[in-house]
């Protein structure tokens, strides 16, 4: 038996296959991805297998087929040949906005789908294609237990304090309130934490960075503060969304005549790394660019960092000091750079970097990165939202 995990975006198709062993999760027998979903795009699936090199093929999409739906017969085409050993009992769907809905895994109705539809509006660049993939493997697998499992979920110990906008109260108990997201990316670096770190039980910080970036701060390994709130727009500034923003901007753009989809456009696709630097949302592409010349480029690049090093330092202040401080995420586990410019700027707290170990530190495994002489632990843990969600899919089941 296994669990099939996927990962339904605008423009991909993240999945891994997990074999149930007793009451637990086994390491992924396989791990891949299929891209180039959006109009125009020339699907592709890259696969790998345990023990196996990378595979990949073009996937054939006819004029009369649907570009998603062939993904999914070519992944079915994938598992009835290769893996037919692992029958699939459940698909664990990531999903990021559970809303006051849930706070945990839930098997998806279609009560439940219209539930978190209602939710679009709140993450428009993740939630409609969360929900589009688990139409679509409901109906490719109708024998198959369909798991919705939250980004939100990890943030319900937050207490009052931290969900709680200083708005009418009215609207607070409509649901307008912070939620917080990459929720099992912080489960998955908290399990491994409990394994490699007995100081991750006191005061920790997470930083989430990739194309989408964020901080959590835990103590006893729950949830106690976190940067985004409402929508996956708050706190840092990301690859092409904006972080936080005066809302006095917005009042001021729309005084400008902005209307509805244009400031949305601007926030979530036309800001963050993107927007800054009028060149690129890859931070290696700027990295690369910084490094022949652009100002423009380093300038991105050091605010994303001055951001992080704000917000740490924020989620520090509220769970009392800084035991252990954690980077995973795309960025966050190969960009040794930002690593060192985010720990010299807490030095004042005690963090102290080994250099060499930053450097080696690739993404490929957990390592500690921190001098022998700091006074806070430093690790790069390379996350896994695919398993965690299997996990949780197992639990409920």
């Amino acid at each position: 038996m296994s669990i099939l995990s996927v990962n339904a975006g605008s423009s991909s198709l993240k999945f891994a296959l997990y074999p149930i062993e007793g009451a637990g999760i086994g390491e992924a027998e396989v791990t891949g991805n299929i891209e180039g979903l959006e109009p125009s795009g020339q699907p592709r699936i890259s696969f790998c297998a345990t023990g196996q090199n990378k595979a990949s093929a073009p996937v054939v999409v006819k004029p009369e087929q649907d570009v998603f739906d062939t993904a999914l017969d070519t992944l079915k085409g994938l598992l009835a040949t290769r893996f037919t050993h692992l029958k699939v009992q459940a698909i664990a769907h990531r999903v990021v906005h559970g809303g006051s809905y849930f706070s945990s895994s839930v098997r998806v109705t279609s009560e439940v789908l219209t539930q978190l539809a209602s939710l679009n509006a709140l993450a428009p660049l993740h939630q409609p294609h969360n929900l589009a993939g688990i139409e679509a493997f409901a109906e490719s697998f109708p024998d198959v237990a369909q798991i919705a499992c939250f980004d939100t979920a990890f943030h319900r110990t937050l207490s009052p304090l931290e969900t709680t906008f200083a708005i009418d109260r009215q609207l607070t108990e409509q649901g307008v309130r912070r939620y917080g997201f990459h929720g099992l990316s912080y489960q998955y670096v908290t399990q491994v934490l409990q394994r490699e770190s007995p100081r991750s039980a006191g005061r920790t910080v997470m930083a989430h960075l990739g194309n989408g970036a964020s901080v959590c701060a835990t103590t006893q390994h729950q949830s106690r503060a976190t940067t985004m709130g409402f929508s996956a727009l708050d706190g840092l500034m990301m690859g092409t969304r904006s972080g936080a923003l005066d809302p006095g901007v917005l009042l001021y753009l729309m005084e400008q005549g902005w209307g509805h989809d244009q400031i949305q456009k601007l926030l979530y696709k036309q800001s963050g790394l993107l927007g800054v630097s009028g060149e690129s949302a890859d931070m290696r592409t700027l990295r690369a660019s910084s490094a022949a010349g652009s100002a423009a480029a380093r300038f991105a690049t050091d605010l994303f960092a001055h951001r992080v090093v704000r917000e740490v330092g924020a989620l520090s202040a509220c769970i009392g000091g800084l035991d252990v401080l954690a980077f995973t995420g795309g960025i966050g586990e190969h960009d040794a750079v930002l690593r060192q410019q985010v720990c010299d700027a807490l030095a004042y707290m005690g963090v102290h970097m080994d250099a060499s170990r930053n450097t080696q530190a690739t993404g490929d495994s957990v390592v500690a990165v921190h001098a022998d002489n700091s006074e806070i632990e430093v690790w790069v843990v390379p996350t896994d939202e695919g398993r965690v969600a299997a996990q949780d899919a197992l639990a409920f089941l």
